[in-house]
């Protein structure tokens, strides 16, 4: 489905080049979820938007392939891709209320999406529009299609950009973060409700995250990620119960548990 092959990614700054991504590789299966763990500004979100080809200006691809289905992505010019993002494959940001237009209601963002993919009539599109909010749990489906996003709270927002990310059912999904800005009660029926479409709809599934507890609920297979390098891939019981790399080993010793006294240890440089 998804193969990304030796990916380096500099940002240029005032004070010259930063590299963000080095020689990163790794490979998604059909109907397979990958989860990609590490700490903040590790290189998660980068590997995301660099999928989607919607890195910043200041960002340089120095090297490497994204292979979707066989076609590199890189290669593709901006209309090409623009057929692809959004159709077969989407995107779920951190921050919904940060990716949902304020000015626009639900609705209409909504609806962009068949119109724009699909050639749909405005009134195919509201239809499949209000099916894609039930479909996510949105009670009263047709009143959030005229809300606008503030109107919203966060998990109801977060549903909203599920079901923009999940109406043209997605070959592959990139889910950055997608519980990050949520309460404990509600992760949980996000992370539910995501399993549940991506069984339905057969999505792979790229979901970045630096929740390890969330990983090992979610995905099949684990790749840690350190300072934009990958350091440690395989499936989740050699991840959580035989991990290899110092770094690894590191992240799951940080992890608080419930009725654990056992003092937490920070996450330690393996490079010293």
């Amino acid at each position: 489905m998804l193969r990304i092959e030796d990916l380096t990614v500099n940002f240029t700054t005032l004070r010259g080049y930063v590299k963000a991504l080095e020689n990163v590789s790794l490979e998604i299966g059909e109907r397979e979820v990958m989860a990609l763990v590490g700490e903040t500004g590790s290189g998660k979100t980068t590997i995301g938007l660099a999928i989607m080809r919607l890195l910043p200006p200041n960002a340089i691809v120095k090297s490497g392939r994204i292979l979707f289905n066989g076609v590199d992505l890189l290669k593709l010019c901006d209309e090409e891709m623009r057929r692809i993002r959004g159709s077969k494959i989407s995107m779920i940001f951190q921050e919904p209320r940060i990716s949902l237009n304020p000015v626009l209601t639900v609705g209409k963002q909504l609806m962009e999406i068949p119109e724009e993919h699909l050639n749909a009539t405005k009134k195919e599109a509201y239809e499949m529009s209000v099916e894609a909010l039930r479909k996510v749990g949105l009670a009263d489906p047709e009143r959030i299609m005229r809300s606008y996003p503030h109107e919203l709270s966060g998990g109801m927002a977060q549903r909203v950009m599920i079901a923009m990310a999940m109406m043209l059912k997605p070959k592959l999904l990139v889910a950055d973060e997608p519980t990050s800005a949520l309460d404990v009660t509600v992760q949980a029926q996000v992370i539910d409700l995501m399993r549940k479409l991506v069984r339905d709809t057969g999505s792979s599934v790229l979901f970045i995250t630096h929740d390890l507890s969330l990983a090992a609920e979610f995905a099949d297979k684990v790749t840690v990620i350190y300072r934009g390098r990958i350091v440690e891939k395989g499936d989740i019981y050699s991840i959580f119960y035989e991990p290899k790399h110092p770094y690894t080993k590191s992240l799951l010793e940080a992890i608080p548990r419930i009725g654990c006294r056992k003092r937490l240890k920070p996450i330690l440089d393996p490079e010293g």
